[in-house]
Order: C-alpha cells, then sequence, then structure tokens
C-alpha cells in the first residue's frame, strides 16, 4: 500500500518516514537540533515547494514532526508557551492542506510534550498528532503510538511501533511494508533528554 509521506507519535517515541513516487532523490540530514529533508546532490532540478522542509525539531517543550513548512512554526509557538494543541492547529489552519495536484494533507505531531501543558492528561510525557486535508483539520492527544499519513490513512489511526531508540525508530518506520521508502527520522523523549536519528536506506 502506498500511502505516502506518514508520521507516528506517541508521549515518548516519534517516527517520520518520506514515502515517494515523484521525488524519490531526497535525504535526511540532521543538523542543530532538527532533522531536514532535501535533494540529493544528484536530484533532478524542480521548483516544487513541498519538497523540502525540517521535518523534525526540537523545542524545551516537547519535539515535532511533520511533513513540511508547518513544522517551523509548530515548534515556534510550542517553545512560546501555546497549548501543545494549540501550537499544533493554528499553522495547520493557516497554512492550510499542500496546494499540489493531489490536495496533499500535512500531518504533524509533537512527541514529549511537557506534563503541564493543560491540553493534554499526561502524568508524564504526552503526545498530540493531527492533520489538516481538504475536508477536515484533525487534531488528537494520543496515549500510544499513531499513525497518520497523507494518502489512504489520513486519519489517526493506533500503530504498532517496537523500538524504543531513535535509531531503531528510524529504521522501523523505514523498513514498515508501505511502499516507496525514501528516508526516515526517529525520536525519543525520556527523564534523560531527547534523541533523534535519521536513516537514509
Amino acid at each position: 500500500m502506498y500511502v505516502g509521506r506518514f508520521v507516528v507519535v506517541g508521549p515518548q517515541v516519534g517516527g517520520y518516514r518520506v514515502s515517494s513516487r515523484s521525488f524519490p532523490n531526497r535525504v535526511a540530514v540532521a543538523r542543530d537540533g532538527k532533522i531536514t529533508v532535501g535533494p540529493t546532490e544528484d536530484a533532478p532540478e524542480t521548483d516544487n515547494p513541498y519538497i523540502s522542509y525540517n521535518a523534525v525539531r526540537e523545542t524545551d517543550r516537547g519535539v515535532v514532526v511533520g511533513n513540511g513548512s508547518h513544522v517551523d512554526p509548530i515548534a515556534e509557538k510550542l517553545a512560546l508557551g501555546y497549548p501543545a494543541r494549540d501550537a499544533l492547529a493554528e499553522p495547520l489552519v493557516a497554512l492550510d492542506f499542500e496546494k499540489d495536484d493531489y490536495d496533499t494533507p500535512r500531518i504533524a505531531g509533537i512527541v514529549g510534550v511537557d506534563p503541564a501543558d493543560p491540553t493534554t492528561r499526561a502524568e508524564g510525557h504526552g503526545a498530540v498528532v493531527g492533520t489538516v486535508r481538504r475536508d477536515a483539520l484533525l487534531v488528537e492527544e494520543v496515549t500510544e503510538p499513531t499513525l497518520v499519513a497523507t494518502y489512504e490513512k489520513d486519519s489517526p489511526e493506533a500503530f504498532a511501533l517496537d523500538s524504543d531508540d531513535a535509531a531503531g525508530v528510524a529504521r522501523e518506520v523505514y523498513d514498515h511494508e508501505f511502499e516507496h521508502a525514501v528516508c526516515a527520522a526517529g525520536v525519543t523523549v525520556d527523564d534523560r533528554g531527547v534523541e533523534t536519528a535519521r536513516y537514509n536506506g
């Protein structure tokens, strides 16, 4: 099954995978608390605005994962003290679904939400996941790993994630049976801090 890009978000673990039939020549690069998706050196030139973006951004209140330029404003609002739900929802509403040939949804989640955040009921770390599609905005607190994808699985649903370290998560979501894997990222958050990893196949 081809589901396009997808995120998996839980209270202490998260993953993101680029799956693409149209733009497979991309890699995930780690830098300064971010994981950025961008074209490989040999990728054909394109003016498509949706192929390069920060897919993972760390803040002191949680880690944002997502499939496009909305990751940055979500992280910025979270860092400013917005409740996690609002930090996720407002940029999704403002930027809306991608204006491409497929009306591709924007998807995102926040891993390791501060337990004092009023929008979660978590005693430990919390998590929030969301998507904006042509027909809906969905934002939910989640207590177990939950997937949302750009196609086919465009509403949050439970997802079995076995790994508990960032490198394992990145590899697990990359290796998942969904078709056309390109690159992936993994995140874990615990009392020792944040760990991120990337996998480019």
